[in-house]
């Protein structure tokens, strides 16, 4: 699709010095966040806040998903000082809520795991009263690395279907729908006390009944949050929008999520899966999580 974007996509630019704090903090400590790396269209306002997503295990990632503009390529080794810069770096900034996400490491043998287990110690330790999200990829889909994951303590574990089904060989080729499935279900019935959270990127032509069904499986695994946001093609060599999705269609499937049980649902066209994640652990996480039904999920259905 081409032309330019409609006016509930635009944004207003903030102060550059609303973003010098939190652009030098993390040129102080060496980090990369998911902002910068991967466009996002929120960066200015949460940099402004002072809140990132920190990005840990480097910013070269092992597959080369068609919406994402982090860099396909062969990662260098991961620093093993990173997960303490990364605690600082939430120290220094005074979080009260961390999300940490990560490029997909295939070439390591736990996919990641460990770092991830070791951010989040590190930021208990610099920050004990704040609450800890992580934003992992699929570990190839060892339970193993997982539950090292879940044994560090996370608030919230989120994984990202990112879209349907029968979009993924052109938006995930090197990704598996029931593969993202079993990663959260197996933390929805592992995690103690962890939320479990998901999103999808709207306008890459999926159809409402197919969000429809991704819904139905979410909840069938168990998961508790929902993010959806308009997919923006963030250079011209990702896959192009298909179809810019009006803020009321957006209304309408939060209805659709908050109907079908999830715990709390955040569906808006610049909604990206860590936008404003501390309110929605503020509303979700002190609610009592609902029991899902065990369902099967659609795409297990059509074989």
């Amino acid at each position: 699709m081409s032309g330019k974007r409609p006016p509930w996509l635009v944004q207003k630019a903030p102060r550059p010095e609303d973003l010098s704090r939190m652009k030098s903090i993390l040129a102080r400590h060496r980090l990369n966040t998911v902002c910068r790396e991967a466009r996002c269209p929120n960066q200015g306002e949460c940099f402004a806040r002072g809140t990132a997503t920190f990005m840990i295990l480097g910013n070269v990632c092992t597959r080369n998903c068609s919406f994402c503009s982090v860099y396909p390529g062969r990662p260098i080794p991961p620093d093993p000082e990173e997960p303490l810069r990364v605690a600082r770096a939430a120290e220094e900034l005074q979080l009260r809520h961390v999300v940490v996400t990560s490029v997909t490491r295939d070439d390591l043998e736990d996919g990641g795991a460990g770092y991830f287990a070791q951010t989040i110690r590190k930021i208990r330790s610099a920050l004990p009263s704040a609450t800890i999200e992580v934003l992992i990829p699929d570990f190839q889909g060892q339970e193993s690395a997982l539950q090292m994951v879940l044994e560090a303590g996370p608030d919230i574990l989120g994984h990202n279907l990112e879209t349907v089904p029968r979009l993924y060989p052109l938006v995930r080729p090197r990704a598996d729908y029931l593969q993202s499935l079993h990663v959260l279900r197996q933390a929805c019935e592992k995690g103690r006390g962890v939320l479990t959270k998901s999103a999808l990127l709207l306008g890459l032509g999926e159809t409402v009944a197919e969000v429809e069904g991704v819904m139905q499986d979410l909840r069938g695994v168990g998961c508790s949050i929902l993010a959806l946001g308009q997919y923006l093609q963030p250079t011209p060599l990702q896959t192009p929008v298909r179809e810019f999705i009006p803020p009321s269609i957006f209304s309408m499937l939060g209805r659709m999520a908050e109907e079908k049980g999830f715990v709390h649902v955040i569906s808006a066209p610049l909604v990206r899966s860590s936008y404003h994640s501390e309110e929605i652990w503020e509303r979700a996480g002190r609610r009592e999580q609902v029991e899902p039904t065990r369902l099967v999920p659609e795409a297990e259905k059509k074989g």
